[in-house]
């Protein structure tokens, strides 16, 4: 199918060390940033007042926010290797709040057990109330392990919340480490948790990188972007087609 095609578009930076030495001649490949519809982000404040009366978060802390499907292999995995990386952070205030169920939720559990009551379980949620806990949370954690590209961290950086990831697979396509959030490498709980110090103790660079994480989607990750990124791909793979 690579052989025969001709234009290829993937949405990993990664695939194109394999995929460009299949493609027959005059294809192309192209990268195709993920992306998505942004709308305009919940108020902060507001959504804070909302969630922390539901889950009896204290306002004074920091929120962490995991965002996740609980099923054996990757996503467990990330689960463990956050439970810890928290744990070598049992120095500095936060409060987690894990939005995300499935079958491996008793291993998930079992990884976050030792913090008691600093994690709150929001179950399954529709992308409503997603949304909300994205505007109400200070930085969103994600190991990444095995993550093509993880559209939590998109969604997260379109509400304007920072994060902190692993770079694996395609994440570093769209965190930018640094500038929207921070990166570790993949499964180095001890990277990460050196990552999640630096950002507990600045709320300072914490506001800075979600407000260039919005800036990042609305620029780079739209789904008016990627149309017109496709539409001008597809003509010119139309055109070398006709030129044959």
């Amino acid at each position: 199918a690579l052989g025969r095609a001709d234009l290829v578009v993937g949405l990993n930076s990664r695939d194109a060390v394999k995929v460009e030495p299949a493609l027959g001649p005059g294809a192309r490949y192209q990268h195709l940033l993920p992306f998505l519809e942004p709308g305009d982000p919940r108020p902060h404040e507001i959504a804070r007042a909302q969630v922390g009366g539901e889950l009896g978060l204290p306002a004074d802390e920091p929120w962490l926010l995991a965002v996740g499907m609980m099923r054996p292999g990757a996503k467990a995995a990330s689960y463990a290797v956050l439970g810890d990386a928290l744990g070598r952070v049992p120095d500095r205030r936060w409060r987690l709040v894990v939005a995300g169920d499935g079958p491996a939720r008793a291993e998930v559990e079992a990884a976050l057990a030792p913090f008691g009551d600093r994690v709150r379980w929001a179950g399954a949620v529709d992308p409503d109330r997603l949304a909300t806990l994205y505007a109400a949370a200070d930085l969103l954690v994600w190991p990444a392990i095995q993550e093509a590209y993880g559209m939590a961290l998109l969604e997260a950086q379109a509400a304007g919340l920072p994060v902190l990831a692993g770079a694996a697979g395609g994440v570093p396509d769209i965190v930018r480490d640094g500038t929207t959030g921070l990166l570790a490498p993949e499964g180095d709980a001890d990277a990460f948790a050196a990552a999640l110090r630096v950002l507990l103790d600045d709320p300072g660079r914490r506001r800075a990188m979600g407000e260039a994480a919005r800036r990042s989607v609305l620029a780079e990750h739209t789904l008016d972007g990627a149309a017109a990124a496709l539409d001008g791909w597809l003509r010119a793979a139309v055109e070398r087609r006709r030129g044959r």
